[in-house]
């Protein structure tokens, strides 16, 4: 389906105001000598500089949950791997052990001794199909042996396959670390930037950007939106506001989902994992794989998914409002839900 946008635009001569106010106010931001040519100098430049550094790095974020969702997947792949290799180890001791008691066994009258009739019909490793292999040791030590045969090289295709998920892991880790080296260096970017300003020019920056959210959420309401939106949400939607808003306060932290600090992601599928629904771990996973609704059909609960490459989410509460884990240095917090472009709705109870 198509979604229909949301874009916050500068919403009249509020918006030029407070433009106006913090270039007036703040003039030019010093340059240290040497300086790169495209370092920002006004307050309106600054917000957009780190605008860019914090998406970038909520991207580079995004793709690192993405990584570590498959890292943990084929970790227990390989755990899995590794616990049919010890059961065939196990039955392919025990089969060794007995094989000269039922080659005995048939020497002496044609047949299977009863403890070894009793291994092979109790082996838990379906790969030998017990009952055919028991038919066929029966009639046979030869049949025996070749199941033995069998076994190993089961045994050994196991342990390629687990060698094969180890070695795939590994690149998988690889990537993640450099993801986790990209998304440092635009926060530090980012941080380093800010710390650049003085008091008074980051709370000037504040309230620009208080601003121009206020500005965008108003023109959202005022195209009745909200007059069409539902304002219930279902039992399930309720535990996963009630979760979110426990986490009011809680620092912005890339990577992770809880207890005690979130990213913007992490925050929504831990809320919806309280309320008993498994949902993808990445913003971008969630718009891809979970159902779309129309805005004007949304309700509390649903998840807002922000910017062209959804790089972002966040938790709709009712009344124009979300909970969301911003950005790194800010915490969970309630904001105005169109203060961010929107991509679209996402429900995860549908």
């Amino acid at each position: 389906m198509t979604p229909w946008t949301w874009t916050p635009r500068p919403h009249g001569h509020r918006t030029t105001a407070a433009v106006a106010l913090a270039i007036a106010l703040t003039a030019a931001i010093q340059q240290p000598a040497g300086a790169e040519p495209r370092t920002p100098t006004t307050l309106t430049e600054v917000k957009a500089e780190l605008q860019r550094l914090y998406h970038d790095a909520e991207v580079a974020t995004d793709k690192y949950n993405a990584v570590d969702v498959k890292v943990r997947a084929q970790e227990r792949r390989v755990g899995t791997l590794r616990s049919r290799i010890q059961a065939t180890e196990s039955n392919l001791t025990r089969l060794n052990s007995l094989a000269g008691a039922a080659a005995a066994a048939q020497y002496r009258g044609g047949g299977l001794p009863a403890e070894v009739q009793f291994v092979l019909d109790d082996d838990p490793e379906s790969a030998l199909d017990n009952a055919t292999l028991t038919r066929r040791a029966q009639q046979s030590t030869q049949e025996l042996v070749k199941a033995l045969r069998g076994t190993r090289e089961k045994l050994r295709t196991r342990t390629d396959e687990a060698s094969a998920e180890l070695k795939r892991l590994e690149n998988n880790r690889r990537t993640m670390s450099a993801d986790r080296r990209t998304i440092e260096q635009h926060i530090t970017a980012a941080k380093r930037l800010e710390s650049s300003l003085a008091e008074k020019q980051r709370e000037q920056l504040a309230a620009l950007e208080a601003q121009e959210a206020a500005d965008a959420q108003a023109e959202w309401v005022d195209t009745g939106i909200l007059d069409q939106v539902g304002t219930q949400a279902t039992p399930a939607g309720r535990k996963a506001i009630a979760y979110a808003t426990k986490q009011l306060g809680k620092p912005y932290v890339w990577g992770a989902e809880g207890p005690d600090s979130f990213d913007c992601s992490g925050l929504t599928s831990q809320a919806w994992l309280a309320a008993g629904v498994t949902i993808p771990r990445t913003s971008e996973l969630q718009w891809a794989q979970l159902k779309h609704v129309p805005i004007a059909t949304m309700r509390p609960g649903d998840l807002i998914i922000y910017f062209s490459d959804a790089s972002h989410v966040a938790l709709y509460t009712g009344d124009g409002k979300i909970i969301q884990a911003p950005r790194p240095g800010r915490w969970v917090y309630v904001s105005p839900a169109a203060s961010m472009e929107i991509l679209g709705v996402v429900r995860p109870d549908a």
